[in-house]
């Protein structure tokens, strides 16, 4: 599968080497003057390529969007048309103050990028862990897989996505429609305030356990 990365800091640059390493074309977006954070990335896998944003999103069929969440409209709004009609993966989380919820709770971070990119297919995903779960996630042998949970409105978009999931080494957990995305943004909360402010493990996850 053709992959663009839209952030390639420490959650982009991690999900993008296991994509690549599973077989995946990924390519790094990258701005007009360079950027450290992909040349950082394309250091740690000779496997990532590099191209200017809307060059490497024209070409993918999946784009990850793993900024800082006060990027989002700067990045998004000059390739809306690019976007369009491809699957979107918004692996960004809104955090406000004293770690609440960046946008009061009113809407999720994922209904803004949607309006941002009207005519793409925004999967909310990756995003209820920080860095280092999807740096070292776990062997695919594992009895008990780690869950990642993602929502959106498209299924087929949402089909992709849970097998890239399945590819970083994550059991996919598909919650719902796209309305879901409030709640996994403040299950990311829960996890921050429970790893960085509270002192938990940073390998902390969540795990789904069918009984019978």
């Amino acid at each position: 599968m053709k992959i663009a990365f839209i952030g390639a800091g420490k959650v982009g640059a991690a999900i993008a080497i296991h994509l690549a390493n599973a077989g995946h074309d990924v390519v790094l977006a990258e701005s007009s003057d360079g950027s450290a954070s992909v040349a950082a990335a394309r250091a740690r896998s000779s496997k990532l390529r590099a191209a200017p944003a809307a060059a490497a999103v024209a070409d993918a069929e999946v784009v990850f969007l793993a900024t800082p969440y006060g990027a989002n409209e700067g990045v998004l709004r000059p390739l809306a048309g690019a976007l369009r009609g491809k699957v979107l993966v918004d692996c960004t989380n809104p955090v406000g103050p004293g770690l609440s919820h960046g946008l009061e709770s009113k809407r999720s971070g994922a209904a803004v990028v949607q309006e941002l990119a009207p005519e793409a297919k925004v999967v909310k995903a990756f995003t209820i862990y920080g860095y280092e779960n999807l740096d070292a996630p776990p062997p695919p042998a594992c009895a008990l897989r780690p869950a990642m949970l993602f929502c959106g409105d498209d299924a087929a978009a949402k089909s992709a996505v849970a097998k890239l999931v399945a590819d970083v080494g994550f059991e996919p957990v598909d919650v719902g429609g796209l309305a879901q995305a409030l709640h996994l943004e403040h299950m990311t909360l829960l996890w921050i305030r429970m790893v960085r402010a509270g002192g938990a493990s940073p390998h902390t996850v969540w795990a789904r356990l069918p009984r019978g």
